[in-house]
């Protein structure tokens, strides 16, 4: 039986069914109360539950999402029943932490991690175009360093305990969920207080991590194949995500065409485009995208956990440091185009110059 499951999940039909189900579930969320085009968005439920812990204080941003621990908890349960949990360590934490943290202020820049941007532009939202090209550009860049020798170094075997420390904290995260003491901060307006019911995003967010590390369904990894190996498996399942949320938001009215007063984002196409660069850079650097990155946390992957806490604490830090994007808004009827102000725009190229640097000087072959 595993083995038919394995040779399913690694098959071009089995990637295209798990994108075609993360995308119908995410469309879906929405209409169970989740924000607009934004069914799934790691960056920005990362984002949401940095504030629910007072790490920011943005209040219409602050709600504990459990599709994000879910999402840890659903790898888990896969890799403990197909024998694929091994806890694992590389080198340099420091900068995968830094990467997470660019890689959160690049994608808050933009208003969304790789999977929003599939689901802005399912939605209709034409400002995920320029976003999907920024996000492939920094990618592709990313798969040139990649091919010149970068590295930040070979996981190796680790202590159980060390792997197990991130499904600990996200079944923590979890309990405070449900529990929500009144320590935990709950936004009364805003994308904060827009979510699905608990018990809802808790199964949905349990199957997406199940199926995504079965089929190591990751966007980032669907671009650099295509660019460094002529390989479309990957893409196949990110290309079927977009079709079914489509399809979903289509039947339930949630398909609104266009690029002004998009929900939850802005048409500033140039801060569009630069955001997703970063992000895609830094996602290439430290080897996935968010929700990819998460998945690896559920394997014992602590390399993950720390890319993980990187993006937590830099949602953070865009929120009280003003690097986040305004989403677009009307002013006396006129419109008020939205995007970084100057904090975020200075954050954004700070983020590329370190990724630059990074990348032309972690490379193996000027060790030898």
């Amino acid at each position: 039986m595993k083995n038919t499951l394995n040779a399913f999940f690694a098959s071009r039909g089995g990637i295209v069914a798990v994108g075609a189900v993360i995308g119908a579930l995410a469309a879906w969320l929405v209409s169970m109360g989740n924000p607009p085009n934004m069914g799934i968005c790691v960056a920005c439920f990362e984002r949401d539950i940095a504030g629910a812990l007072g790490l920011h204080r943005a209040d219409v941003v602050q709600y504990l999402r459990p599709e994000i621990p879910a999402f840890v908890l659903g790898s888990l349960a896969a890799a403990l029943v197909f024998g694929e949990f091994r806890a694992r360590a590389g080198s340099t934490p420091l900068l995968r932490f830094f990467l997470g943290m660019f890689a959160a202020i690049g994608a808050l820049v933009f208003l969304g991690c790789p999977w929003r941007s599939i689901l802005r532009l399912a939605g209709g939202d034409g400002n995920a175009i320029v976003g999907i090209a920024g996000l492939a550009t920094g990618i592709s860049v990313g798969a040139l360093f990649l091919k010149n020798g970068f590295t930040l170094g070979r996981a190796r075997p680790a202590l159980k305990p060390a792997g197990w420390l991130m499904p600990a904290l996200m079944l923590g995260l979890l309990a405070l969920a449900v529990a929500q003491p009144a320590f935990i901060f709950a936004s009364s307006k805003g994308p904060g207080s827009m979510h699905a019911p608990l018990l809802i995003s808790l199964g949905a967010g349990l199957l997406v991590g199940f199926l995504a590390q079965r089929s190591r369904f990751c966007t980032m990894g669907s671009i650099r194949d295509a660019v460094l190996l002529r390989d479309f498996h990957l893409i196949s399942g990110v290309i079927a995500m977009a079709v079914a949320a489509f399809a979903v938001n289509w039947l339930l009215g949630q398909f609104k065409p266009g690029f002004a007063m998009q929900p939850i984002a802005h048409s500033n196409h140039l801060w569009n485009f630069l955001g997703m660069v970063l992000a895609g850079l830094s996602f290439a650097l430290a080897g996935g995208c968010p929700g990819r990155q998460l998945i690896l946390t559920g394997e014992g992957d602590t390399d993950a956990g720390v890319f993980v806490l990187g993006m937590l604490v830099g949602a953070a830090v865009a929120h009280n440091f003003a690097l986040a994007a305004a989403a677009d808004k009307l002013t006396d009827a006129v419109l008020q185009v939205g995007g970084p102000g100057f904090n975020g725009q200075v954050a954004v190229l700070v983020g590329l110059v370190f990724c630059l640097i990074l990348g032309f000087s972690m490379r193996e072959k000027f060790d030898a």
